[in-house]
């Protein structure tokens, strides 16, 4: 069988792809109809300066995208505040390729339209040299766990007429960004009031071995190529031309084994020489939310409401579930759908029909929230 290796991020990316079919990464999606007498929505979008990201080794920009959709009276109604809702992308995509995906400001606009009390969505992009950030807290990267309950919420709060208050506030993503509002929302729950995790990766620590069937000396191989590819980069620019689950795991390693001891990456891969490193295999598995939710029980039960979907023909389905389950174990009350699709098919019909309606229920839209 030969050495056994890491079943890393990238492997597992390969599996839902494999689920969901060739359609990860930027995809087209069916939009929803058009619901009659829906008034637009305003779309602002601006730049946010996040002293969390200042100072990263890869270089990354502290001056962040962000896509800010105001609800129709938000222009008429000078005095109203209005809850807001935080959506996070997933890999390989940034806030603008989100919007086409979930088809907003449509979805929104149609949400509005049928019943769902008015709120501002906020889209920031996590987007990095290596095509995500994985939301987490870095020093190669810069802190995006930061950036979003921290730097961005407060901006948000000082510049518009937000209910400045964790029960007027919901934090909602996909894919990555599923993976980033569980990370982020079970430590952060005075910062937001519920939460909606849709498909989300990466939830569990992935055991040592090639993935299931795969042919274990073409994955040695395969891994003794990457290595290879890795040493010749220069700067994480010159990764551009790598394959997407190449990519991947470089994302992985930045943001979860950081090294600033090793330029010009400043990363450790769980690959060395063609050995695994139990030290980052150990890295990684710490920063699974399934490996660590038992530490923040008390948190996830201060939430007014959380919710998971994912399609039943995604390969995430089963993390998705056993999240519910673990949840379900501690007596937390949560809502589970695992509906008909792949991990993108439906995206944009769970966000207008699903998503916004469940935050139009669990959000406080009034200035007394207690």
């Amino acid at each position: 069988m030969g050495p056994r290796l890491s079943f890393t991020f990238a492997a597992l990316i390969s599996l839902c792809a494999a689920a969901a079919g060739p359609s990860f990464g930027q995809v087209q999606t069916d939009a929803p109809a058009v619901v009659l007498g829906a008034r637009p929505v305003t779309v602002e979008h601006i730049k946010i300066h996040s002293p969390a990201i200042e100072g990263n080794l890869e270089g990354e920009s502290a001056d962040r995208d962000v896509i800010v959709f105001l609800p129709p009276s938000y222009s008429k109604d000078k005095h109203r505040r209005y809850p807001v809702v935080y959506a996070l992308h997933g890999y390989s995509i940034g806030a603008e390729q989100w919007t086409h995906e979930i088809h907003v400001p449509q979805t929104i606009e149609g949400a509005f339209a049928q019943g769902s009390k008015e709120m501002i969505v906020v889209l920031p992009d996590s987007k990095t040299a290596y095509n995500g950030s994985m939301y987490s807290s870095s020093e190669t990267t810069g802190d995006f766990e930061k950036f979003i309950y921290h730097d961005l919420v407060a901006y948000m709060d000082t510049h518009y007429r937000t209910l400045p208050d964790r029960m007027s506030r919901g934090l909602v993503g996909h894919s990555m960004g599923g993976y980033g509002a569980t990370r982020i929302g079970m430590k952060h729950p005075d910062v937001f009031g519920s939460l909606y995790i849709m498909s989300p990766c990466c939830l569990s620590a992935r055991p040592f071995g090639p993935p299931p069937g795969a042919d274990a000396s073409k994955y040695v191989e395969m891994e003794k190529q990457f290595e290879q590819s890795v040493a010749a980069l220069h700067s994480p620019a010159d990764s551009a031309g790598m394959q997407f689950f190449q990519r991947a795991q470089l994302a992985s390693a930045a943001a979860w084994s950081p090294d600033p001891k090793n330029p010009p990456l400043y990363l450790d891969l769980p690959m060395k020489d063609g050995v695994p490193q139990p030290d980052v295999l150990a890295k990684w598995a710490a920063n699974a939310p399934l490996a660590f939710i038992d530490q923040y029980i008390e948190n996830l039960g201060e939430y007014h409401a959380i919710a998971e979907d994912v399609g039943d023909q995604d390969g995430l389905r089963f993390d998705t579930q056993n999240l519910h389950e673990t949840l379900e174990s501690y007596g937390i009350r949560n809502s589970f759908e695992m509906y008909h699709g792949t991990h993108t098919s439906a995206v944009a019909d769970r966000f207008q029909n699903h998503v916004i309606p469940f935050f139009n229920e669990n959000l406080c839209a009034t200035d007394h929230c207690r």
